[in-house]
């Protein structure tokens, strides 16, 4: 009988936990933040320390049901500057966190202002996707190494600040004379703002994804680095083979033709077209037709 209300009591709380919606929000809440907790350091050195975290505590849970007080007083005193050791451990795995998090103002930069495209910018977009193109093909055709950051949303201004400032056009003769062996700057990135030549020889961050193959040198885990700390886009070129690639959030794709290389670009860089000018002439001609 015990044992049959006590089953009867606890099915009794869970179904008072579900039937209230904030219960369950607050249990979706945790489970998404400790999902992502684990997904930002399941491919990173983090997550033998995370292991190593884990293990501490089932220790510490083993003693305290033992009942082995020797060990609790030691595992007290480990814990006591546990959580000040882990944030220093933690401290790159907790900074990407935070700028991935901190990402979520472009969401807000879209509601906030206004649809209207600037129709230069557009205009420069395009001529700079055209013109990295082509540099891109010419530099892959003669194994020249290149790295070119492509400013969104993210603000590169610090990682502008690490190069030489330019303030050009965008154009395969530009591109071409920077990354050409030789020059004071073919070795580091060149960062595109608004489809303006901003920058040339800046140092970009280093990914420590250990995925990346052996084929691929520093160019390419700067590029995955750039792109997993900001929402740029990176179009690299492979010295040693190369093929052209392109990072974005992470994720490296391979073996690139100019067209393909262009259809991403114009996907992910050149403001769309506005149609509403267009359609309400259309309904005024329509209109007028009728009158």
């Amino acid at each position: 009988m015990a044992n049959g209300f006590e089953i009867s009591q606890f099915v009794g709380n869970l179904m008072s936990i579900w039937l209230q919606p904030q219960n369950i929000l607050d249990i979706a809440i945790v489970a998404f933040v400790i999902y992502e907790l684990l997904a930002v350091i399941r491919k990173t050195r983090a997550a033998q320390l995370a292991k190593g975290a884990v293990v501490v505590v089932a220790v510490y849970a083993l003693a305290y049901i033992l009942g082995l007080r020797t060990v609790m007083w030691v595992m007290n005193s480990v814990l006591q500057v546990g959580i000040l050791a882990l944030v220093v451990l933690f401290q790159p795995e907790l900074r990407r966190a935070l700028e991935q998090m901190g990402r979520t103002d472009k969401w807000a930069s879209k509601l906030l202002r206004s649809r209207r495209m600037d129709p230069g910018l557009r205009a420069q977009w395009q001529n700079a996707c055209l013109a990295i193109c082509d540099a891109a093909e010419q530099l892959s055709d003669t194994n020249t190494g290149a790295l070119i950051v492509l400013e969104r949303n993210t603000n590169l201004s610090e990682i502008i600040r690490t190069g030489t400032p330019l303030n050009g056009d965008v154009n395969r003769e530009m591109l071409g004379t920077i990354f050409y062996e030789g020059t004071p700057l073919h070795d580091g990135a060149v960062v595109v703002r608004d489809g303006m030549l901003k920058a040339a020889g800046c140092v970009l961050p280093l990914s420590d994804n250990l995925e990346i193959g052996k084929d691929m040198g520093t160019r390419h885990r700067a590029a995955l680095g750039m792109s997993e700390n900001s929402d740029a886009v990176v179009v690299v070129v492979s010295e040693e083979t190369g093929i052209i690639s392109l990072a974005k959030n992470g994720v490296l794709i391979r073996r690139l033709d100019r067209q393909n290389l262009f259809n991403l670009l114009q996907e992910e860089l050149v403001p769309p077209e506005q149609q509403d000018t267009p359609k309400k002439s259309s309904f005024w001609r329509k209109k007028n037709e009728k009158g």
